[in-house]
């Protein structure tokens, strides 16, 4: 039997650093990562993709609040132009892989499914935002935002290239037509799903679904799909090749195989910051206590090699 693969992109699999973000760039930058799937393909996998979107979805806000001052077009809130940047980087997917399977001669479809996930509009989450989005900023610049827009909250990145704008990203408690995406799955589509953690929507007391401004992370969303369509594998691409300890620190040591004591042990001892890896960690934790069988934490060039990246087991 087929085994099926969770893949969840990271946002270099999009925009890397130092690039201004051209759909034309994006557009190289999902190439390369679909061209490194084709060795879970040539293993037989079935797949599903998830992806980030934090600089799209920011870009996106920034288009928004600009049209909004200048041409007094109605601000679009968070939920909508997340659901803005899962059509085009769904697009961009569908449009790439495609164009790579074109190229090594394989006949498959790629399917994108505009996906809502439900969180609880009570998460304490909504009271400590911790999600990146957007643009970097300098001390200056993030100071003008802020005077602008007094209850947005910024961050540090901890890579140092600046400061972020955070958002609140709350559990989320279940994926939206994620039976759709096991049927298609089982017919040989390749699927599209969770985009950027998936639009956050809450349920009210009649049961009616709502959007609500947050970020869902998208790692965590995509281990709660992979849970519930049963996959076997879980691989979350980053831009490092192995999840390391004591990061960039003069005792720092790359990561091979863990299990998931010794990961929540890294995580209580302060391995893995918040808005890099740390959330990927929690997301592979989640998948193994829930069913899976491994979780692999790498970058997509070294997808399908041996002894690549960081495997979490049981």
């Amino acid at each position: 039997m087929k085994k099926l693969a969770v893949i969840a992109f990271g946002g270099n699999a999009l925009l890397r650093a130092g690039e201004r973000g051209t759909i034309e760039q994006q557009k190289v930058n999902v190439f390369k990562t679909c061209e490194s799937l084709l060795e879970l393909l040539k293993q037989d996998y079935h797949l599903v993709i998830g992806h980030g979107n934090g600089p799209q979805v920011g870009n996106i806000i920034l288009q928004v609040d600009a049209g909004e001052k200048m041409y007094g077009i109605p601000e679009m809130p968070m939920d909508i132009c997340g659901a803005y940047s899962q059509g085009f980087i769904g697009y961009l997917i569908e449009q790439q892989f495609k164009n790579v399977l074109n190229k090594y001669n394989i006949d498959k479809n790629i399917l994108t499914l505009v996906t809502q996930v439900v969180v609880d509009k009570e998460d304490k989450a909504f009271q400590h935002p911790t999600k990146p989005i957007g643009l970097y900023y300098t001390d200056e610049q993030k100071d003008s935002i802020q005077q602008k827009n007094p209850s947005y909250t910024f961050a540090l990145d901890p890579k140092g290239n600046g400061w972020r704008r955070v958002v609140a990203s709350p559990k989320p408690l279940y994926v939206n037509n994620q039976d759709a995406v096991k049927d298609l799955v089982s017919k040989g589509y390749i699927v599209v799903s969770v985009g950027g953690g998936g639009i956050p929507v809450y349920k009210t007391d009649k049961g009616e679904l709502k959007g609500i401004d947050a970020v869902i992370d998208k790692d965590l969303a995509s281990s709660l799909l992979a849970v519930n369509i049963k996959a076997d594998e879980f691989y979350i691409l980053t831009d490092v090749p192995k999840v390391c300890i004591n990061f960039r620190k003069s005792n720092e040591k790359s990561l091979d195989t863990i299990t998931v004591a010794e990961a929540k042990q890294y995580l209580a001892e302060g391995h893995f910051t918040e808005g890099s890896m740390a959330p990927k960690i929690r997301a592979g934790i989640y998948f193994i206590e829930n069913g899976g069988k491994k979780c692999i934490i790498t970058e997509a060039e070294s997808l399908g090699k041996p002894n690549s990246g960081t495997h979490i087991i049981a």
